[in-house]
């Protein structure tokens, strides 16, 4: 059971590295870096001398070869292809070391939902950043991250766990853990769609608080691609608008988390409330920041990486909340 809980701790670990890195190739613009999958370019690798790279060059015609691009996308696919290892080695101890069901059911369907991250991904680049999958493949990186979590909670028999109860939280518990899900896609669906800046002021937006919206087009899961969706093919009102929402419900999520934080301060489980509270005020900081300074790499990515953080946290309370 220790080989499982340390192998668990340790796909948590890569799984916010990959996290990270897929922030990186999706804010350096890099997500067609390398116009086909598995390899790049046709390599295994990418092109790195003048020969290989006229090569490149001449396969893609249309895609232009930029190592600067080509990096990022090839480094966060190998780490990715690593975090599928990791879930093999799981399955493979599950059976091996432990008789634990839930262990074994969780490790089989985690390698499973991981290789259908791994079509996404294909998917991405084959059809040349549709939203929807686009969308779907970001998204299921903080699902890997959380089946990890999970196991490794399973696996791992927490004495202080079994002394809290906080039972009487399942329904607010429930309710943040959704909205916060709801958030993340909208987060999600605003990078996707290269909105992140249609609003470069705070708190207004293009210097309103009502400014021109189209919810319409920008909340079309079915857009057209056009040759690709590279920069993105939206009007401004429709990145407004997805960008507005994303503001007004990251007001909501903060409503019904200073709910629930109220309710664990007075419970048994005080510290999640404080972690909490601290994983929500440095989320909406780096939030405003990111719109201020007109979206810093690394801010932007740090903003990636404590949503990831917030949801284990969320998740956290609902494992003790709907423990048996």
């Amino acid at each position: 059971m220790n080989t499982i809980r340390n192998l668990s701790f340790a796909g948590i670990c890569m799984a916010f590295v990959v996290i990270a890195l897929g922030a990186w190739t999706r804010l350096v613009d890099a997500g067609l870096g390398c116009p086909d999958w598995p390899g790049c370019y046709g390599f295994i690798v990418f092109p790195t001398t003048e020969a290989e790279i006229a090569l490149a060059e001449s396969r893609y015609p249309m895609f232009p070869y930029d190592i600067n691009k080509a990096i990022p996308e090839v480094v966060h696919r190998y780490f990715a292809a690593g975090l599928g290892l990791f879930a093999i080695f799981l399955v493979y101890l599950s059976f091996k070391k432990t008789k634990d069901g839930a262990i074994r059911g969780w490790s089989s369907f985690l390698l499973f939902f991981i290789c259908c991250q791994g079509l996404f991904g294909y998917l991405t680049v084959s059809l040349k950043l549709l939203p929807i999958i686009v969308t779907g493949h970001l998204f299921g990186g903080f699902t890997t991250l959380t089946l990890f979590y999970f196991i490794y909670l399973k696996s791992r028999n927490f004495e202080i766990f079994n002394q809290i109860n906080i039972s009487g939280l399942k329904l607010i518990a429930g309710v943040a853990f959704v909205v916060l899900i709801f958030q993340i896609f909208l987060g999600v669906w605003t990078s996707t769609n290269y909105a992140s800046l249609a609003c470069a002021d705070f708190p207004t937006c293009q210097g309103s608080f009502l400014p021109e919206m189209d919810f319409k087009s920008g909340f079309d899961l079915n857009q057209e691609v056009g040759p690709n969706y590279l920069y993105g093919l939206l009007d401004n009102p429709a990145r407004v608008a997805i960008h507005y929402t994303h503001r007004i419900s990251a007001i909501l999520v903060a409503i019904i988390f200073l709910i629930l934080m109220s309710r664990l301060w007075f419970s048994d489980a005080a510290p999640l409330a404080s972690t909490l509270g601290i994983l929500l005020l440095t989320q909406i900081t780096l939030g405003i920041i990111n719109v201020v300074k007109v979206l810093p790499l690394y801010v932007a990515i740090a903003h990636n990486l404590v949503a990831a953080c917030l949801l284990l946290a969320t998740f956290t309370v609902n494992y003790l909340a709907w423990k048996k």
